[in-house]
């Protein structure tokens, strides 16, 4: 609007905000003309699902927006008028896309892996009775000595095999005794039965 455009129907305070107005109602004209010059079809073609919802929302949000706008002018209060649930609901939509988008933006959290590095990190206190550490320590140590795997000879192999021909499931004392023979603990017995 030009200065030689004012108008003696409004007060003068006001003729900035109807300037700045007058401005935005250009820029919106110029961007409608930039997209009308595209058929839609043509437009949407050329964009995936997710920016195609992104268009058809926009498009909705503006045309309810200035419907909005139109109703202000005419002396109609919009809040009362049923546009408003329609922006509410295009609102909500608009959100939809905004959380697919967001999602589709996040990284992928490999769980297993980030559990892991949260354990590692933590700092762990020691703990207060320092005995009950040692004699722990102590029986994980002798827990590590038996878990340790026995090689056996062949002697051995043979004797195992033997007893595991006449007796599948020796008893404890039979157990005992071929430890003694071989030269084994007897809790490794069962599981030299099984594993030749």
């Amino acid at each position: 609007m030009a200065a030689e455009e004012i108008n003696e129907d409004y007060p003068v305070e006001i003729h900035e905000y109807l300037s700045a107005f007058g401005n935005s109602i250009d820029a919106v004209d110029e961007m409608l003309k930039n997209m009308m010059s595209v058929s839609r079809n043509e437009l949407l073609q050329k964009l995936d699902p997710l920016e195609q919802a992104k268009v058809d929302l926009i498009s909705a949000y503006t045309l309810n927006s200035m419907f909005w706008v139109y109703l202000a002018t005419q002396g109609v209060n919009p809040k009362e008028h049923p546009v408003k649930q329609e922006l509410e609901r295009i609102r909500v939509y608009m959100n939809r896309v905004r959380e697919m988008t967001d999602k589709k933006k996040a990284g992928n959290l490999d769980r297993g892996a980030a559990s892991r590095f949260v354990k590692n990190a933590l700092w762990e206190p020691k703990p207060k009775n320092a005995s009950k550490v040692a004699n722990k320590g102590k029986s994980s140590l002798e827990r590590e000595a038996r878990r340790k795997r026995i090689v056996l000879n062949q002697h051995q192999k043979d004797t195992l095999q033997a007893w595991f021909e006449k007796n599948p499931y020796p008893g404890i004392a039979a157990r005992d005794q071929l430890a003694k023979e071989i030269g084994i603990p007897e809790p490794r017995i069962q599981v030299g039965i099984w594993f030749l």
